[in-house]
């Protein structure tokens, strides 16, 4: 089974961007941590990460090899409904995640555009966040 697990803007920038809320695991020891974590349950996964919008949605687009997304759209989440779109469009089960809890933050991240075409959204847990994800695919 392949997952593809998206990260949008700027995922880039963990282990220095805020690391009160994310953490100060880089994104590359999160995808390292992530990839062992998979191939102990037999999932192959391919991590992309971008800070713009449309590349994201072109990745979306072009994931009809894959048999589950994981998404943590960043701050997209709060506002794209075009990213919304594409998610809605691609036929394999969807879940997005998120570092922090988005409820516990600021008014405006309460909200997410795209948690309603998607299986299901994780939040608060850190990095377990995207393992329960990948265990999602594994039911």
């Amino acid at each position: 089974m392949k997952i593809l697990i998206i990260n949008g803007p700027n995922l880039n920038a963990l282990g220095k961007r805020e690391p009160e809320i994310y953490g100060d695991l880089t994104l590359e020891a999160m995808n390292d941590q992530l990839k062992i974590f998979a191939e102990a349950r037999n999932l192959e996964v391919e991590f992309f990460q971008s800070n713009f919008e449309g590349e994201i949605i072109n990745k979306i687009q072009a994931a009809d090899n894959f048999n589950g997304l994981i998404i943590n759209p960043g701050a997209l989440t709060h506002y794209s409904l075009a990213l919304r779109d594409a998610l809605a469009s691609l036929n394999i089960p969807k879940i997005e995640v998120h570092l922090s809890n988005i409820f516990a933050r600021e008014d405006f991240r309460h909200q997410s555009v795209t948690a309603s075409v998607c299986s299901g959204q994780i939040s608060g847990l850190g990095i377990k966040s995207y393992g329960l994800a990948l265990d999602f695919f594994t039911l």
